[in-house]
């Protein structure tokens, strides 16, 4: 059948007419207020950071960020909303290292952290301490270890709760160790401080926030960093894999991912608008304060990242049984 003249230039104009229209959507964007999703409460340093990195992301972007908190099973439940979201470039997640643990530590969740999500930038790292009461006579990783060697099983250990970074930098250096320890969650990064203080638990390991204040006034000693890397919080704090653990390394983090589909060139907008405010000296010093460290890794490293972690930690995690639910 032969077609019209105007009929077969309209087929043929209908397919540039339409990505000249994709483009022009695409390069518009955004247009209006950008969602971040926040996967932990008001408050905690997941919370904190990402505050402070979005505002200065948002002049590079031309749109107000709008933070959205959704707290609840260790980042699952934020998690859940986004992978869930339409991936237009208007929903984002902010979360920590849940990201890369919880698939093995929870059932039932609805969804794949490993392909529900696609990364664009690190944020920070947190390195935790080791930590033990002063009052306690180990002032050494080796002479905890060798304490706890002497008395298989008959000590515990406190965390925030199980499958945080508190609880598996501990498990895996028992493990690393040959040794074993009760552990005992928490609800929170207080109550399994204080419970180092007051002798139900042995030791810890905790982000810098909660402890710094005690540790200075006497009241903690540091033993040992979780990061390879030492921190200019704690520059004292001698890493694991100094002590004896070569290639020990653990912590907590915070990085923004979008739902899988975003397009890339929004994922590279966001990433370059996160990864300079990241490189502000007023950012820094503030993410200091949280005794967290800027990354600022691009799309690419941040997905090999946690790709790596979440083949090394789920292993992990299989192997000792460890479960949420």
């Amino acid at each position: 059948m032969r077609l019209s003249r105007r009929a077969a230039l309209a087929a043929l104009g209908l397919p540039a007419i339409a990505r000249m229209g994709g483009a022009r959507a695409e390069a518009a964007w955004p247009d209006h207020p950008i969602r971040v999703v926040v996967a932990w409460p008001p408050g905690g340093s997941t919370d904190v950071a990402a505050r402070l990195v979005t505002a200065p992301m948002q002049p590079a972007l031309g749109q107000p960020i709008v933070i959205e908190n959704r707290g609840g099973a260790t980042g699952a439940v934020g998690s859940g909303v986004v992978a869930q979201a339409a991936p237009d470039g208007y929903t984002w997640l902010i979360d920590a290292s849940g990201q890369a643990v919880n698939q093995f530590l929870m059932s039932g969740l609805g969804f794949d952290y490993a392909t529900a999500f696609a990364p664009v930038t690190q944020l920070t790292v947190l390195p935790a301490l080791l930590l033990v009461r002063s009052a306690a006579p180990y002032r050494s990783l080796g002479a905890l270890l060798d304490h706890l060697k002497a008395n298989p099983g008959q000590e515990s250990y406190g965390s925030s709760g199980i499958g945080t970074g508190s609880h598996l930098a501990s498990a895996l250096l028992l493990k690393r160790a040959g040794l074993t320890a009760t552990h005992v969650p928490y609800r929170g990064g207080a109550q399994q401080i204080q419970s180092v203080l007051t002798g139900e638990t042995l030791f810890t390991f905790s982000t810098i926030p909660t402890p710094a204040p005690l540790i200075r006034d006497g009241q903690l000693r540091v033993l040992a960093l979780s990061t390879a890397r030492r921190t200019p919080a704690f520059p004292e704090a001698v890493p694991v894999a100094e002590q004896g653990f070569p290639g020990f390394a653990i912590g907590d983090w915070h990085g923004l991912l979008a739902p899988t589909g975003t397009p890339a060139a929004m994922i590279a907008r966001m990433a370059d608008a996160a990864v300079a405010a990241l490189r502000q000296e007023e950012v820094q010093q503030r993410l200091t304060l949280l005794g967290a460290e800027p990354a600022g890794q691009g799309p690419e490293a941040f997905g090999a990242f946690l790709a790596a972690e979440r083949k090394r930690l789920g292993a992990f995690i299989r192997e000792e049984g460890i479960r949420a639910d």
